[in-house]
C-alpha cells in the first residue's frame, strides 16, 4: 500500500488529494448506513484519524448530525490540515452517544497493543453505539498478520477499506472482527508481489463442436471411503467438466450418471484422455492406499490432492513430477505437509502456504474459515469470507471436486484453485440453511451458471 500509495504521489498527487478522496469516499457509506442517525468519529492522532475528519466534515456539508472525538492531537500534516479543515464539533468522549461510531482511532501500521486509555475509551464508545464502522482496519488490528492485537476489542457492522484491500480483511481471526466489507478506491494500482482476491469467474458456454471429451474428463481416484468421492464427482459434474469417472474397485452407491472403472488403476490411467486427476476423497490410508497415490502422481496428468493423499504424500513422490499439482489441505493437513516437507510453520496463513507452494512446487489451498491460495511463482490470492455454515462434514470434499473440475475443464492450475473456491462460496451462499454437503454439492451448477 506505501509503494502504491508512493507511485501517485511521485506522480503529483498529495496526501491531502488521497485523504480527500478516501474520506469522501467513505462517508458515503457511514451516510447510508446512518439513515438520518447521529454519527460519532472518533479521530487518532495519524491520518487514519485525518481520514475521519474528512468523512465528519462530509457528513456536516450533507447535513448530517456528527461529532468528532479527539482522541490525541493530530501528527502529521495531512492530519492537521483535515482537522483545520473540518467545520463541526470537537466533544469530549464522556456520556457521548450516537447512532453510529466511526472508527478512525488507528489504522494500517499498527503493530502493538492499543494503549490502556485509547483501549478503554474505543470499548465505552462501542458500547454505546447502535452501529460500529471501522475505517480502513479496526483499530487494535495488525494489517499483514491478521492478528487481534488486545483482548475484547469491539466488532463491526461494518469495515470500509480505504485504496485496496489488506491481508487482514480476509484472515482470521481479524477478519471475524470486521462485518460486511467495503472498498473505497482512491486512484492505487496494485504493487509488485500484491495478493489479490478471489473474484467471479467468467465462464463461456460450450461450442456447437464440444462433445464429453473436449469439455475435459476428471478422473477421481477412489478407495476403501467411496462416500467422499461421490460427492466430489456430484460437485465436478457441476462445475463445467464433460466428463467424470470414478476409478475405485468398488460400484456399490455410484448414481446413473457416474461412470466407475473398477479395472486396475495402472491399466486405467494409460488412457490419454483424461485432462485431470482427483485423489484423496474416499482413498483411506490402508491397504493400497499409498500405491494408488503413487501411480496417479507417475502419471503426466495435472492433479488434485486432498483429504487422505496429503497425509500419505511424500516428497519423494513427487522428484520426477512435472504435470501441475494443487493440494487443499484444510489446518489439520497442512500441518502435515510442513512436516512432511520441513518447514517450521512459522508465520501467518498467507506465509506458510507461499513457503509450502515453493517447497512443494503445488499449488495451495489453505482452506478453512479464512481460505489462502498461493503458487509456486509467488502469486497470492484471499477469498472472501463465506458462510459460516460450510463448517460442516464433507464440505471439503466438495471443493476438491469443483477445483478438480476446473482444471479438467482446462483452466491453468492458480486459477483453477481460484474458481473452485469461488463457486464453493457462492454454492453455499445459496443452499438453505442449515445445508449438508450434498446439497452443496448440487448448488454448484446453480454457482456456474451465475458465471455464464
Amino acid at each position: 500500500m506505501r509503494d502504491a500509495e508512493g507511485a501517485l504521489i511521485a506522480a503529483g498527487t498529495g496526501v491531502d488529494e488521497l485523504m480527500r478522496r478516501a474520506g469522501y469516499g467513505a462517508a458515503d457509506y457511514v451516510w447510508r448506513l446512518a439513515g438520518g442517525r447521529a454519527v460519532t468519529v472518533l479521530c487518532g492522532p495519524g491520518n487514519n484519524g485525518g481520514d475521519g475528519y474528512v468523512i465528519a466534515e462530509a457528513i456536516r456539508e450533507r447535513g448530517g448530525e456528527v461529532a468528532v472525538i479527539a482522541a490525541a492531537d493530530p501528527a502529521t500534516v495531512a492530519a492537521k490540515n483535515a482537522r483545520a479543515a473540518y467545520r463541526g464539533q470537537v466533544v469530549e468522549s464522556g456520556g457521548q452517544r450516537s447512532g453510529v461510531l466511526v472508527d478512525c482511532l488507528f489504522g494500517t501500521g499498527l503493530t502493538r497493543p492499543l494503549g490502556a486509555e485509547h483501549l478503554a475509551l474505543l470499548r465505552d464508545l462501542a458500547a454505546t453505539h447502535a452501529s460500529r464502522v471501522a475505517v480502513d482496519l479496526p483499530s487494535g488490528i495488525e494489517a499483514d498478520l491478521g492478528l487481534v492485537l488486545n483482548q475484547g476489542l469491539p466488532d463491526y457492522h461494518l469495515t470500509i477499506a480505504l485504496g485496496a484491500w489488506k491481508l487482514a480483511h480476509f484472515l482470521m481471526p481479524a477478519g471475524a472482527t470486521m462485518g460486511a466489507l467495503r472498498l473505497v478506491r482512491i486512484g492505487v494500482e496494485p504493487a509488485g508481489g500484491s495478493a489479490r482476491v478471489v473474484s467471479r469467474p467468467r465462464f463461456a458456454a460450450p461450442s456447437a463442436m464440444a462433445h464429453k471429451y473436449t469439455r475435459g474428463l476428471l478422473g477421481i481416484v477412489s478407495g476403501a471411503m467411496p462416500g467422499a468421492a461421490l460427492l466430489a464427482a456430484r460437485a465436478a459434474h457441476g462445475a463445467g467438466t464433460g466428463y467424470v469417472k470414478l476409478l475405485s474397485p468398488d460400484t456399490a452407491s455410484a448414481p446413473a450418471e457416474l461412470v466407475v472403472d473398477t479395472a486396475p488403476l495402472a491399466d486405467v490411467l494409460s488412457d490419454a484422455r483424461f485432462s485431470a486427476l482427483l485423489v484423496g476423497p474416499g482413498l483411506g490410508r490402508r491397504g493400497g492406499a499409498r500405491e494408488r497415490l503413487v501411480l496417479a502422481l507417475a502419471e503426466p496428468i495435472p492433479a488434485v490432492l486432498d483429504a487422505d493423499a496429503l497425509v500419505l504424500l511424500a516428497p519423494r513422490h513427487l522428484t520426477e513430477r512435472a504435470a501441475p499439482l494443487i493440494a487443499t489441505p484444510h489446518e489439520g493437513e497442512l500441518l502435515a505437509l510442513e512436516r512432511a516437507f520441513d518447514l517450521d510453520g512459522a508465520g501467518s496463513k498467507v506465509e506458510r502456504a507461499v513457503a509450502l507452494a515453493a517447497a512443494s512446487r503445488m499449488v495451495v489451498v489453505a482452506k478453512g474459515a479464512d481460505t489462502v491460495i498461493a503458487a509456486p511463482d509467488g502469486r497470492i490470492a484471499c477469498a472472501p469470507r463465506a458462510s459460516a455454515w460450510l463448517s460442516t462434514a464433507g464440505t471439503g470434499d466438495v471443493l476438491a471436486g469443483t477445483i478438480a473440475s476446473r482444471l479438467a475443464c482446462g483452466s491453468e492450475p492458480f486459477d483453477a484453485a481460484c474458481e473452485g473456491v469461488w463457486l464453493h462460496g457462492e454454492a453455499a451462499r445459496r443452499c438453505p440453511v442449515p445445508f449438508t454437503a450434498a446439497q452443496l454439492a448440487e448448488a454448484i451448477a446453480r454457482a456456474y451458471a451465475v458465471c455464464l
